[in-house]
């Protein structure tokens, strides 16, 4: 199945917000329980103060236990090549299916090579190393922690489906990731989310502007804190109906 292609000046408006933000516009249009598609606690940011990035999953998974014959990280070349197959640029995403992982799944090389072939991260629900000098190359990344050896690092598929943070990733998957954590974004709604997200918080700041004002009153900070939650409602409703083409 054709992976669905965002035009670059949505994918550029989605980094424009944070994740949080980003869920709570994708809870708007109904089209997946709440508690689904963004990965769990165990994913963070190793760079918190990076900001929010956007891209296409490319996915591959990881084991850095046990001797293995052939040349470590052989196969680099050929997950960098299928970034082509991507609409836009990739995110990178490893499942390391060593438990608990033994080894790092990244560092310095891997994070120069795929960020020189324009991935704009990388997400692994195993381990980080290189810390400093990754971000000095300012490229975001996420993981379970980190561990200052690769082992014996090695990719043992590339492209295919992976489940990282509580969830399953397809290659192609659209991403949205900061601070907060990792969500995937619906592709038949991507387009509006992107469009959505300022209206969005817009709404928030009916009641952040009552409290930075100032306000102390109970009954204003009420009659502020209902207006916005009616604006979200009211947004919802002409968000789903546009979805819906009434």
């Amino acid at each position: 199945m054709p992976i669905p292609r965002l035009n670059p000046q949505d994918l550029q408006l989605l980094t424009q917000f944070d994740t949080p933000t980003i869920c709570n516009v994708i809870e708007l249009f109904q089209v997946r329980p709440r508690d689904s598609g963004y990965m769990d606690g165990r994913i963070r940011a190793c760079f918190p103060e990076m900001p929010p990035i956007a891209g296409y999953a490319s996915t591959a998974t990881f084991r850095g236990a046990f001797p293995q014959s052939g040349t470590v990280y052989a196969t680099i070349d050929r997950q960098i090549e299928a970034f082509a197959e991507l609409p836009g640029p990739a995110i990178v995403v490893f499942q390391d299916l060593d438990d608990p992982p033994v080894a790092a799944t990244f560092g310095e090389v891997m994070a120069s090579s795929y960020q020189a072939f324009g991935a704009a991260g990388l997400v692994t629900s195993g381990a980080a190393r290189d810390l400093d000098q990754v971000r000095r190359l300012g490229f975001p990344s996420f993981s379970n922690g980190a561990i200052c050896s690769h082992g014996y690092s090695h990719l043992t598929s590339i492209h295919e489906p992976v489940r990282v943070g509580g969830i399953a990733i397809r290659p192609g998957d659209l991403l949205h990731a900061d601070a907060n954590g990792v969500t995937t974004i619906p592709p038949e709604i991507a387009p509006e989310v992107a469009a959505v997200a300022a209206d969005f918080v817009a709404c928030e700041a009916i009641v952040l502007d009552y409290l930075k004002g100032g306000g102390r009153d109970l009954p204003a900070y009420t009659e502020a804190r209902r207006a916005c939650m009616d604006a979200i409602a009211e947004l919802g409703k002409r968000v789903r109906r546009r979805a819906a083409g009434a």
